[in-house]
């Protein structure tokens, strides 16, 4: 398995990254372990986890169970946490409110690093990451009629909101300072977002954002062309999640299909903004072209993301080792210029398919 830089934080990540939001609810520990052995085996060493998880319900009553199995596979395997590069969350005021003051302030951060250190029992986070911009988000199906902040903070000045952010930047530091973590980045943040964090480490000397945890895939490409170039030229990589689009680049769901047991059957499930015609034209297309060039449907839609040159990590997770398997193997695949034009013609097809 191939490593990648991410950003200027010194560290190295495995090309694939594990996600791991369905351990403790789709999952078992004894499951999610044997996740943890496979990823190992095959050099995935970069994992990726929140203090929100496991997700498929997100619960107050489940939060912090998946750290809490992340560290009892720590424990119970000596020598396992020296060789992950391991990255975890605040969650923030996003779409699930988890503690009393959901925002993310210096004291917030504080509580819940605290709380994520005891669970994954360790004494270094080492990138840690604000899940949700505290102005709000676009993703999950949100960006349609997007025009910026949530109506909560829009009678806030842009200096009010920036000092806000300026804080937690100082605070995200002093982690640093203290060795609790050794680097932080974003996750569901926009262009403005973004280079506002970087401009205020820049001005303050502080360290900067390394990465940016988006939606990327296939079926969802908004992070081109603008997040990319900052990525690119500011050297914050983008750790892309949802590579499969919630499952429907596996091909499981061609053609509308429903399979017992699959995410999207479970209750509390996120991806009901996919359930369009036009994305299920679009995952059909897609499943299409991979069976015409002999591949699997979701090592191509991975593989494409990996192509990227933004790409730090691509995180991939899985309910069975089968899946895993198979998604590990995509990081051996190359995209042939005939497949990467048959994508282009579908992009251009179905731009925006959710």
């Amino acid at each position: 398995m191939k490593t990648r830089p991410l950003g200027t934080s010194g560290l190295q990540v495995s090309q694939l990254g594990l996600g791991t939001m369905t351990w403790g609810t789709q999952n078992t520990q004894a499951e999610a372990f044997a996740q943890m052995d496979e990823a190992l085996g095959h050099g995935v060493t970069f994992w990726d986890t929140a203090e929100m998880y496991p997700t498929n319900p997100v619960k107050i009553e489940t939060m912090g169970q998946t750290e809490s199995i992340i560290g009892q596979y720590f424990a119970q395997h000596p020598g396992s946490r020296a060789k992950v590069v391991l990255a975890s969350k605040i969650s923030g005021p996003g779409r699930y409110k988890l503690r009393e003051e959901s925002t993310i302030t210096p004291a917030t951060l504080t509580q819940a690093l605290e709380a994520s250190l005891q669970r994954l029992q360790t004494d270094t986070i080492d990138l840690y990451q604000l899940h949700w911009p505290n102005r709000g988000s676009y993703h999950f199906g949100q960006h349609w009629g997007y025009t910026g902040p949530q109506s909560t903070i829009l009678n806030q000045t842009t200096a009010t909101v920036v000092a806000e952010m300026l804080a937690i930047v100082e605070t995200l530091a002093g982690f640093i300072k203290a060795g609790k973590v050794r680097a932080w980045g974003l996750s569901n943040d926009t262009s403005w977002g973004t280079m506002t964090m970087l401009h205020l480490a820049q001005q303050h000397g502080l360290p900067k954002p390394v990465s940016l945890q988006n939606e990327f895939s296939l079926l969802w490409r908004l992070f081109e062309p603008d997040l990319a170039e900052i990525a690119l030229r500011e050297q914050v990589g983008l750790l892309a999640w949802s590579p499969l689009a919630g499952g429907l680049l596996t091909a499981k769901y061609h053609h509308g299909a429903r399979p017992a047991g699959c995410r999207a059957t479970l209750p509390g499930y996120s991806g009901n903004h996919r359930s369009t015609a036009t994305m299920q034209a679009a995952a059909d297309a897609y499943r299409d072209l991979a069976t015409k060039h002999g591949l699997d449907p979701a090592q191509m839609a991975i593989a494409f993301t990996l192509a990227m040159p933004f790409t730090a990590s691509c995180l991939i997770g899985a309910t069975s080792l089968e899946q895993l398997r198979t998604n590990i193997a995509a990081a051996n695949l190359t995209l042939s210029a005939e497949v990467l034009v048959g994508i282009d013609a579908i992009r251009r097809q179905y731009p925006m398919p959710y």
